[in-house]
């Protein structure tokens, strides 16, 4: 617990404006937690908001001679707690630091500060003729530094790949203060360790993103898709594995389970006829769409689907894929319905795709077990699914009744072959459960690589390890 405040302000005030130096309690509490319930939160002792890579490594110094725990925040949209303020801490908030500091469109790449917003990189890439293709579904306010601490994914991850596939150089402020650069301006590098994939998705606790370089794409065709609705969660699951084994690649295959599909509905999606059923939204934007959507199309259909919605132009695909995004607003006024002060908790578990439909049943039974609301979506293509718990956060049976699904969740997702998460990252809300995923000795050596980088512990504590 920090208990020279003023001694360490005065420290800090030698490399940064007073102004970006905060104490004051309002502060404090707004930057004391990230998006994620069910997680210890800490009074943060001061909330700094550098404006350069300088000024981060001054903070880095002063906290490694004070020995102060320091913890990285972007716009506080993660959803696993790695974002939380610990108790006496130094939040570090990153989003001054967000200049486009070049887009190159012969290289096809963009250099950017971790404050820049995925939308403000997709906006810049976009006038330039190309496309950054990872998309969290917070892509407007999420931050690229944020994206790249988490491992952050999204609806285009089946064909287009996560974060780490787009990431070709990065610089990095390490606990003592010192500066690492890593990667290269090419397509191709294979010069030793690859040490910068280390840091992806390691939350803020080997160091932190000042900038970074990521690959851009040619920008997509307008896509066609089609909504698909099945009797049974199996069915839908059938109609999964029979895209997948017919070869095709789709730009989005999104799925939302008949509780979800129901919330969707009373909103009064128009493609949503029968409100019980299971949806697979599937999107194509290959030059051959028109055909691999009739295709996939005619597989819903052998996968026992009771009713199919092509769409003939990308305007219809964009009415058919906003049904999933949708949920939100379903979701808040399902809350709304049930309480006051009810919230909704989107959780995150990957699976094999062969196992993707055994997964939705066992939420199901969770659900039913357990006496929460849970609608689950999620992206089939890849087999992550976002289980969404509605429940009142006031009320103490519903707050232990909600923990207690999430951690049947979590157990049916490891017992189905899975992974604890596929895009929000471990923080401090999965870090009990990372250990019985990965192998005793894998452990060891990420918490060996944790005291190699930061020997004295005082980067994002008691996240993940």
């Amino acid at each position: 617990m920090l208990t020279d405040i003023d001694s360490l302000v005065d420290r800090l005030a030698e490399g940064l404006d007073p102004s970006d130096i905060r104490t004051d309690a309002d502060t404090r509490s707004e930057h004391a937690r990230d998006s994620a319930p069910f997680c210890e939160v800490g009074d943060p002792a001061i909330v700094v908001f550098p404006r350069s890579t300088a000024q981060v490594q001054h903070v880095m110094r002063t906290a490694s001679r004070m020995n102060v725990p320091v913890v990285p925040q972007g716009a506080q949209t993660g959803l696993a707690g790695a974002g939380a303020a610990s108790e006496g801490c130094v939040v570090m908030n990153l989003r001054e630091m967000n200049r486009i500091l070049a887009v190159d469109p012969a290289n096809r790449t963009a250099a950017v500060e971790p404050g820049v917003t995925t939308r403000e990189l997709k906006e810049a890439a976009s006038a330039a003729g190309l496309a950054y293709p990872p998309d969290p579904v917070s892509f407007n306010d999420c931050t690229i530094g944020g994206n790249i601490a988490t491992g952050a994914g999204g609806v285009c991850c089946v064909k287009y790949g996560v974060t780490a596939d787009y990431v070709r150089k990065m610089t990095v402020v390490l606990a003592d203060g010192s500066l690492m650069s890593m990667g290269a301006d090419t397509v191709k590098n294979v010069a030793g360790i690859n040490l910068m994939q280390l840091f992806i998705g390691s939350e803020g606790t080997l160091g932190i993103v000042v900038e970074a370089t990521v690959a851009l794409r040619p920008l997509p065709t307008d896509a066609l898709g089609l909504l698909a609705q099945f009797p049974s969660t199996s069915s839908a699951g059938a109609a999964v594995a029979a895209i997948v084994a017919a070869g095709h690649t789709p730009s989005a295959m999104e799925l939302m389970d008949a509780t979800a599909t129901g919330a969707v509905s009373e909103l009064g999606h128009p493609d949503l006829v029968d409100a019980s059923a299971t949806c697979l939204i599937v999107e194509s934007d290959a030059p051959t769409k028109e055909e691999d959507v009739r295709a996939m199309a005619a597989l819903c259909e052998e996968s026992g689907a009771s009713r199919v919605t092509v769409g003939s132009d990308s305007d219809t695909a964009e009415r058919l894929l906003n049904a999933r995004r949708m949920v939100p607003l379903a979701l808040r006024e399902k809350a709304m319905s049930i309480s006051p002060t009810a919230v909704s908790f989107i959780e995150d578990v990957a699976v094999p795709r062969t196992n993707l439909a055994q997964l939705i049943d066992e939420i199901e039974a969770v659900s039913e077990r357990r006496g929460v609301w849970i609608a689950t979506i999620g992206h089939a293509g890849d087999g992550n699914l976002h289980p969404i718990v509605v429940f009142d956060a006031e009320d103490p049976g519903q707050n232990r009744a909600a923990q207690a699904a999430y951690d049947d969740i979590m157990s049916a997702g490891l017992r189905l072959g899975g992974t604890i998460t596929g895009e929000h990252g471990v923080g401090t809300l999965k870090k009990e459960w990372l250990a019985d995923q990965v192998d005793p000795l894998e452990l060891a050596f990420m918490k060996g690589v944790k005291r190699m980088f930061d020997p004295q512990g005082i980067l994002n504590p008691g996240k993940v390890l």
